[in-house]
């Protein structure tokens, strides 16, 4: 039971309404109206501080409750939906509601206030956005209602403890499934991929655009109508994910590691590659190879490398990426995709990286994938006014242009290059794989 400001209000108004009272009676009437105009003071101060117990015990029976729907996965660097449903019983209901969330998550609202009328029932949400992968504890939902008079809140807390698991990005995973759906049903897509592959899948009635060096003229002639084949890209290819987990991986960027942007790039991919029929492996390495995951083809394979890579953390090691793609090239034989993600600073510092990517050609497509810093990019094409401010530009734009140096040597060793803002590469990533597929690069 917590006094509500009204209490404070009318013990402040008392005092100062009795001590008036005393002096100006003591003054014109009797001396002796202090010490009364005193007792009554204290009589009112007595009863409104009862009339408080009161309205903050009473009517227990009637208090609302307070519901947390069943919290699912959570997904890192995203706002998350949390939903509690708030049931009034016989009284209308002025509450505060505090849900005890895990440390370190940011929150759209610490505190929900609402005022609901009897008998009613009202869904109240908030967002949380984590930073960091792992499970967690939610705790229990602290709420205080309003007395029927308005001196008291009711505070209780409603058990609601539960454990809740951080993942990877999967609601940019749920969106991008329903992304590639609509590209394979929809009609956008039967028309991009009319004769941009080599397998052939129907026949179709030619259209005014249809390209005339795709008209099948036998079956034209046989059933008198003009008729195009269709062809898409060549299924059960392979693609072979490296995820570096070294000390450039470990730095922040907009709140989430590299790591963390790469896992979620990674992820993308291979949900991307799985829902075009291709087999994905993935492995994940530092100074060893710590994770593999052989190449597989079909929807459960997602799962799988989801659980796999979830608890992974970056380590402050350098990355060997000579022994990772060593271990490509002899666990792999068949011709696949090898999709590097990872980081460069400058030709010298990416000595290794570049003669990796050189070791995978000619029997592998190398693509070599870079998280670039938007705030660094951000640094140097802002103009400046200042000396300090000038000094940082232009150790921005040096930075840029080594960077700019390592990847066209990467370029020039045969490899297909990716350089994209860490906060938008999974979509780039899954962009530039779609139009590989779709013009038989592979």
């Amino acid at each position: 039971m917590l006094p509500s400001r009204r209490v404070y209000f009318l013990l402040i108004l008392g005092t100062i309404v009795g001590l008036a009272t005393a002096v100006i009676g003591s003054d014109l009437i009797s001396p002796s109206i202090l010490g009364l105009a005193t007792w009554l003071t204290v009589l009112y101060d007595g009863l409104l501080l009862i009339a408080t117990v009161l309205d903050g015990t009473r009517h227990k029976t009637e208090r609302v409750t307070v519901k947390r729907e069943p919290l699912d996965r959570l997904s890192i660097g995203r706002e998350n939906t949390v939903k509690l449903t708030v049931h009034t019983k016989q009284r209308p209901g002025m509450l505060q509601i505090r849900d005890f969330y895990p440390e370190g998550f940011y929150v759209s609202s610490h505190v929900l206030p609402v005022s609901l009328p009897a008998n009613y029932v009202e869904e109240l949400t908030y967002t949380v956005f984590p930073l960091k992968r792992g499970e967690y504890s939610w705790g229990d939902i602290q709420v205080r209602q309003l007395g029927a008079w308005g001196l008291a809140w009711q505070d209780w807390k409603v058990p609601q403890s539960q454990k809740v698991a951080v993942y990877p990005d999967l609601i940019g995973l749920r969106s991008l499934s329903i992304r590639l759906t609509l590209q394979t049903t929809g009609n956008i897509r039967r028309a991009q991929r009319l004769g941009m592959g080599t397998e052939f899948t129907e026949l179709r009635d030619y259209v005014v655009g249809d390209d005339p060096r795709f008209i099948d003229w036998k079956a034209t002639a046989r059933r008198d109508r003009v008729l195009v084949r269709v062809l898409e890209p060549e299924q059960e290819q392979t693609l072979m994910i490296l995820l570096d987990q070294g000390r450039l991986m470990t730095a922040q960027v907009n709140g989430l590691t590299r790591f963390d942007w790469g896992l979620n790039a990674a992820l993308s991919l291979a949900m991307a590659g799985l829902q075009r029929g291709d087999r994905v492996g993935i492995g994940v390495f530092d100074r060893q190879m710590n994770t593999w995951i052989p190449p597989e083809r079909g929807q459960s394979q997602l799962p799988k490398i989801l659980e796999r890579l979830t608890p992974l953390q970056p380590a402050l090691l350098e990355p060997d990426y000579v022994h990772a793609v060593t271990t490509v090239a002899t666990r792999q034989t068949r011709r696949a995709l090898v999709v590097l993600i990872t980081d460069v600073i400058d030709s010298t510092a990416s000595i290794e990286l570049l003669s990796a990517m050189g070791r995978l050609a000619p029997r592998h497509l190398p693509f070599c994938v870079t998280l670039r810093d938007p705030q660094i990019d951000q640094q140097a094409n802002t103009l400046t006014t200042d000396v300090s401010a000038t000094y940082a530009r232009a150790i921005a734009l040096d930075l840029l242009n080594q960077r700019q140096l390592a990847l066209a040597k990467l370029k020039q060793k045969g490899g297909l290059i990716l350089d994209a803002p860490a906060d938008r590469v999974s979509e780039e990533l899954v962009d530039r794989y779609l139009h590989l597929k779709a013009r038989n690069q592979l």
